[in-house]
């Protein structure tokens, strides 16, 4: 099958085309950009620009995007002309590193399974008292602190950094740089230059731990990837530090924002927060997860693919070599499929949101991320009770800049 050339950075789009990502509306931060919502109204499909010219289709509605995303016509693999980057910083990342997460099958199953293990449900579920463990460790350094203290730096990032460094088996002394990095390659606007560096700057340190793990494994999961995997030529050992390196940095990366967006979203509503921090119940406090997560859509700017064949949709015709963007933080608010979408409502019972997307490519980490979710929002209002924001809402940065989003400090006291 043939592809369409892609588009030059100064490729012009027809008039008329929106730009997207969309900007969201001011004192609105946990709502999806009013543009984008306009569009879900509008139709079922429509065309947007990107940072390159390019006109991508984007997809706004919850059905299409679940059945697109389970659709063998649509494809992960960013090394087609038409896949639809999120920005050049990212387009360079995929070249230096690519990871199976811009894969198809079978490579793509193939090497994911060398991973799937530790994060099976009931592996993880191991994990939930040193999760706690590491939760009431980083509390209790805060109550201790000067007020008022960054949530941020002080709680949201040490708790999933600490974990996945333990599950990966990397040093969490070496934070500050990996955490440096990651910084780096989430936010849009990064060159490509910047981008380069930093990516081989992570594969490079994470080969030579694999390295390391080769002479002296642990019971880790690097170690069993340098033991099952490298050791055996499987793959090599770049091979295994890329995915090191994605796993180091999606596994800290998104539930730090998660936390820190997921207090401030309850300060913003004190029902639910009272709610949340009254209870006992594990289905209430699972279920208070579920919403946050359908409710904030952290990861914000779609996923992105590229069509295969044609795919009839609708009065339109997504062509072979087309980009698509499946725009699940829109998708989240579906008015067909959640009542109410805009009210948040801990009680609210659903799971089926695409946070962590859906079909072969819905997220490893997530049975890891909801873990640590209900561990944080079970024990943190509970052993603060009277936290509360140190500055007004409209003093927050918040990162409408990142590819995931969230804010870049969140001052609190008690």
């Amino acid at each position: 099958m043939t592809h369409p050339a892609a588009p030059s950075p100064t490729a012009t789009a027809p008039a008329g085309i929106p730009e997207y990502p969309m900007a969201r509306a001011s004192g609105c931060p946990f709502d999806p950009p009013p543009a984008l919502r306009a569009l879900q109204t509008e139709g079922r499909i429509s065309r947007v620009r990107l940072w390159d010219g390019s006109t991508p289709w984007l997809v706004t509605r919850y059905d299409d995007e679940r059945a697109l995303l389970s659709d063998p016509c649509i494809s992960s693999d960013n090394t087609h002309p038409g896949y639809p980057h999120v920005s050049a910083g990212a387009l360079e990342r995929r070249k230096r590193a690519p990871t199976f997460i811009n894969m198809d099958d079978p490579d793509h199953a193939r090497l994911r399974r060398m991973v799937t293990a530790r994060f099976a449900i009931k592996r993880v579920e191991a994990l939930r008292p040193a999760i706690q463990r590491i939760v009431d460790e980083l509390i209790d350094a805060m109550l201790t602190a000067p007020k008022p203290v960054d949530l941020v730096e002080e709680f949201a990032l040490p708790v999933p950094s600490r974990v996945i460094c333990e599950l990966l088996g990397v040093p969490y002394a070496d934070h500050g740089f990996f955490q440096s990095n990651s910084r780096i390659l989430v936010k849009r606007d990064t060159s490509p230059k910047a981008a380069g560096e930093a990516i081989d700057k992570l594969v490079h340190y994470l080969e030579s731990l694999v390295t390391e793990k080769l002479a002296h494994p642990g019971d880790d999961l690097l170690s069993k990837l340098a033991v099952e995997q490298v050791a055996t030529g499987e793959i090599s050992t770049r091979v295994a530090a890329a995915m090191g390196t994605l796993l180091l940095t999606a596994g800290h990366e998104t539930t730090a924002n998660m936390i820190a967006l997921g207090t401030l979203a309850l300060l913003q509503h004190p029902d639910q927060l009272a709610a949340l921090r009254e209870t006992g119940d594990p289905g209430l406090i699972a279920s208070a997860v579920e919403e946050l997560l359908r409710y904030l859509s952290i990861v914000h700017t779609g996923r992105r693919r590229v069509a295969l064949a044609d795919i009839d949709f609708g009065d339109v015709v997504i062509r072979a070599g087309d980009g698509v963007i499946l725009a699940n933080d829109a998708a989240n608010r579906d008015t067909s499929v959640f009542p109410d979408p805009d009210r948040l409502d801990i009680d609210r019972g659903t799971r089926q949101h695409l946070a962590f997307g859906f079909g072969v490519h819905q997220c490893l980490g997530q049975p890891l991320a909801r873990v640590e979710l209900q561990v944080v929002y079970a024990t943190l209002y509970r052993r603060i009770p009277t936290l509360r924001l140190a500055v007004d809402l409209d003093q927050l940065p918040f990162k409408s800049d990142g590819l995931v989003y969230g804010v870049y400090k969140l001052p609190v006291t008690w």
